[in-house]
């Protein structure tokens, strides 16, 4: 019963978590602040992936293979997490994290040649003087 509801909060906060960072990513104009939201976004679909590979028993053990004879098989899969999604989001991590450092230097960029990090006002100076989209 415990483990339900806790299940059920930790979704529902994954489930606000994300649309906030959507609402970021959509309605805020300054590119930094966009950034941001991308990665609380990218964060809470990682957790949300480990969240499935995770079982909610007690006790949980790492998933290593000692001594699988006799009823140590039942044992472990009921109570082992999942590696895979583990495996998954650390690769997940690393590139987003190229990502963001490309996109960070995208934003320096901009702000470089436009002394603002507003998407608008970049989109007005590069189009007024000449430069298309």
């Amino acid at each position: 019963m415990l483990e339900e509801v806790s299940y059920t909060l930790i979704v529902i906060i994954l489930a606000l978590n994300s649309l906030i960072a959507i609402y970021g990513i959509v309605y805020r104009r300054s590119l930094v602040k966009k950034l941001i939201s991308l990665t609380i976004l990218s964060d809470t679909i990682f957790v949300a992936v480990i969240l499935a590979g995770f079982y909610f028993t007690h006790p949980l053990i790492p998933p290593v293979y000692e001594d699988l004879s006799g009823g140590n098989v039942d044992y472990m899969i009921k109570h082992a997490s999942d590696p895979l999604p583990q495996a998954l989001v650390l690769t997940g991590i690393v590139i987003g994290l190229a990502i963001n450092a490309l996109i960070a230097f995208g934003i320096i960029q901009a702000y470089r040649l436009t002394g603002t990090t507003d998407a608008k006002k970049i989109i007005e100076i590069l189009s007024g003087s000449g430069v298309e989209e």
